[in-house]
């Protein structure tokens, strides 16, 4: 008889793929003046290169999710891995800030693959009174990869220059790829049966790139008319799913599950409001308070330090206490923490900024696990794997909505040239606007998640 796999052996592998990509997210950010420095590239240019990934994370998201409930999910997350590691290659050998983003727009394609699998696999193989504390587990990783990513990050671009960086992806990636191929011996597909819908899949693409590009390029004409066409494009897929008998999103769980539809919203809004954050004081610690990369970063670990500790202990509270409370409470502590960063000035004190990083640490990991539990927990076991992009996909383009504000910002107040300690004054108006906006957002998002309060009954999955 064919051995099983442990469920242990796949929390670990799931952990170290989850640290892996949102290690590589947080160094880069870190990275950025070093790499404008080196391509000559202006603001708008380094926002691209975090955008970039976002966005091609964001178009293939929903459809990976599906395809890997059908064809199964062990295939799309070892993909992902194989395509990720071959596109941090090939940033480590870029020669223009060009193909460093058309790299990142491949690792973004992989990182759809590991990101709309990853919570499906782990729920496939626990029992859901362990749910909570597994999914708790795997945003510890990730945050622990977010923690890791501005020190470590800092200190290799500082070291050894901002491709070292990358070259951490593919010495990690091969660590995790043999574990993959001869430890992990089952597959799941519960959909196995169903049809992938190819239309559907590449009208949803092209509808979320169309919309995200389109926000980037706002108030522009060319801005305008990508976001019209995302808006029409996205507005078509809904109906078009709603049509067919295989479709790659179930509407009717957005539409007849509140608990659903309310979670992903809720998740939405949170990181639209909290991903930028460090974009902005990256920037502002390295060229307004002249601090080095690992100086930075040793200040930006603050925050996903304190995730990676709170959140396995949220996420098993998640188990006992409604998921709703949970999050909509540490939505509230992310406003604060918001507020408070909008006073920033030239003259604050670090101290205050290590205050601030802390408070928001603590919402969001109060906000986190509890809401994934909510999303995981609300659909059977067939719908995992969208449940899974699906909350993904929510994340992804909450931050690239984050950071098209950021780059609207920048355009307006800035314009087209590099941040420097000449147009401090200008940089930090935007940055002072971008946090009122971002606790504006945050603030919406309390309600939203308490909306889905009403729902009592909570679903469990067809085991």
């Amino acid at each position: 008889m064919k051995k099983k796999t442990s469920p242990s052996v796949i929390l670990f592998i799931a952990t170290v793929t989850s640290f892996l990509i949102y290690f590589n997210g947080s160094a880069v950010t870190v990275a950025l003046p070093a790499i404008g420095t080196e391509f000559k590239a202006d603001a708008v240019m380094l926002n691209w290169i975090v955008t970039a990934f976002l966005l091609a994370t964001a178009a293939f998201l929903l459809p990976m999710g599906r395809v890997a409930d059908i064809y199964g999910r062990k295939k799309i997350y070892t993909l992902g891995i194989v395509i990720y590691v071959g596109a941090s290659a090939l940033a480590v050998y870029s020669k223009t800030v060009n193909i460093l983003i058309l790299s990142r727009v491949i690792q973004g394609i992989g990182g759809a693959m590991n990101l709309g699998t990853v919570a499906a696999i782990l729920v496939s193989v626990y029992p859901p009174e362990q749910r909570g504390r597994i999914i708790g587990i795997n945003a510890a990783a990730v945050y622990t990869g977010l923690s890791a990513g501005p020190f470590l990050g800092g200190i290799l671009t500082h070291a050894y220059g901002w491709r070292s960086i990358f070259w951490v992806n593919i010495i990690m990636g091969f660590i995790t790829l043999p574990l993959i191929f001869l430890k992990v011996r089952t597959e799941w597909s519960d959909a196995h049966r169903q049809k992938i819908d190819i239309t559907g899949s590449a009208i949803c693409a092209i509808g979320l790139s169309s919309l995200l590009f389109g926000f980037s390029k706002l108030p522009g004409i060319l801005g305008i008319g990508f976001t019209t066409l995302g808006v029409l494009s996205l507005a078509f897929f809904i109906r078009w799913e709603v049509e067919i008998s295989n479709p790659i999103v179930n509407i009717p769980l957005f539409l007849k599950n509140r608990m659903f539809a309310f979670s992903n919203l809720s998740a939405l809004i949170n990181y639209s409001a909290i991903f930028a954050v460090t974009f902005f004081l990256s920037l502002y610690l390295q060229m307004i308070k002249r601090l080095k990369p690992y100086e930075a970063g040793l200040i930006l670990v603050a925050q996903p330090v304190v995730q990676a500790v709170l959140s396995p202990l949220t996420g098993k509270l998640s188990d006992k206490v409604p998921s709703w409370f949970l999050a909509s409470f540490g939505m509230a502590i992310c406003t604060a923490g918001l507020v408070f960063l909008s006073c920033l000035t030239k003259d604050t004190p670090i101290l205050h900024i290590v205050y601030c990083l802390l408070i928001l640490g603590t919402g969001f990991a109060i906000f986190s696990s509890p809401n994934t539990n909510a999303v995981m927990s609300s659909v059977d076991k067939e719908h995992l794997g969208v449940a899974s992009a699906t909350i993904a996909t929510m994340r992804i383009v909450g931050q690239v909505i984050s950071m098209a504000i950021a780059l609207l910002l920048f355009s307006f107040i800035i314009g087209k040239i590099q941040v420097t300690p000449k147009n401090s004054a200008k940089f930090m108006v935007a940055m002072k606007y971008g946090f009122m906006i971002f606790s504006g957002l945050c603030a919406l998002g309390i309600f939203t998640s308490l909306a889905r309060g009403s729902s009592k009954k909570k679903k469990k999955i067809k085991r």
